[in-house]
């Protein structure tokens, strides 16, 4: 079975884009630039509506392709990225030592800003959706920018991460040179950062719809954060996939896009 998985991973790497995807390389100070895929609207408006995928710990853009039908039929473009620094095999920067959950927040900020200084895009519909760590990084930016983001959508977000590790390390000096995930190594500052973050007292500030898609039976972040968010946010509503656990099997997925639309339907 991990053969076949890793089979399978190795082809989906593969895969040429897509006929309507093309590759949008969005320019940063460093001069590396964040790398990612875009999926055009299908939409004959002049402007149009933008939603940016983040990627979960260790993930990559090819992963955004799961909403990329639904939510260009919904008038939006979907561009899907790599967060510098977020994966081994991300094309923006695969150093995982440099990690960092205050820099993803900042790289994603930069992609909203891009995107709001774009001629065909409708700055008033710009969504963010993030998937577990991309989840707790999509609701900071939420909150550092409530004005600028029209909706925020939320699957399985791993809102647990600065609980989870504060225990791990209770005190600072605790913390190694290098910690490994999933075999991923990871540097001291990210987890230096996170015992200072206040998750909760933050992602309250934005006001705007919130979905919250969370599976029943998730063992990597348990449930109640979601159900905690629920509550922080002022106009937030949790959908839970019954059975379900932490990455959602194709018919799991299947449902999960359909509360997306509808969440994006009713908004509209």
């Amino acid at each position: 079975m991990k053969f076949l998985s890793s089979f399978i991973l190795a082809l989906v790497m593969a895969m040429p884009l897509m006929a309507q995807e093309s590759e949008l390389i969005i320019p940063t100070t460093n001069g590396k630039g964040i790398y990612g895929i875009i999926s055009p609207a299908k939409s004959v408006e002049a402007k149009h509506g933008v939603a940016i995928i983040s990627h979960g710990f260790n993930g990559s853009h090819h992963f955004g392709r799961d909403y990329f039908a639904t939510l260009n039929e919904l008038g939006y473009s979907v561009y899907s990225f790599d967060f510098p620094c977020g994966s081994v095999r991300s094309k923006s920067d695969n150093n995982t030592m440099e990690m960092s959950i205050l820099d993803e927040v900042n790289a994603l900020l930069h992609i909203v800003q891009y995107f709001q200084n774009q001629t065909d895009v409708d700055p008033s519909r710009i969504v963010l959706i993030g998937e577990s760590q991309g989840g707790l990084v999509s609701a900071l930016a939420a909150a550092r920018v409530p004005d600028q983001i029209s909706r925020l959508v939320l699957i399985y977000p791993a809102l647990c991460i600065p609980d989870n590790w504060t225990a791990r390390y209770p005190k600072v000096e605790q913390i190694p040179d290098t910690t490994r995930l999933w075999n991923v190594p990871m540097g001291r500052r990210f987890f230096t950062e996170l015992r200072t973050l206040d998750v909760y007292g933050t992602i309250g500030q934005y006001k705007r719809p919130v979905l919250i898609v969370h599976g029943s039976d998730d063992r990597v972040v348990p449930i109640s954060y979601s159900q905690r968010a629920e509550q922080t946010y002022g106009d937030a509503k949790l959908h839970v996939i019954d059975k379900a656990g932490h990455g959602f099997k194709p018919n799991e997925r299947v449902l999960s896009n359909q509360y997306v639309r509808e969440f994006l339907l009713d908004r509209h």
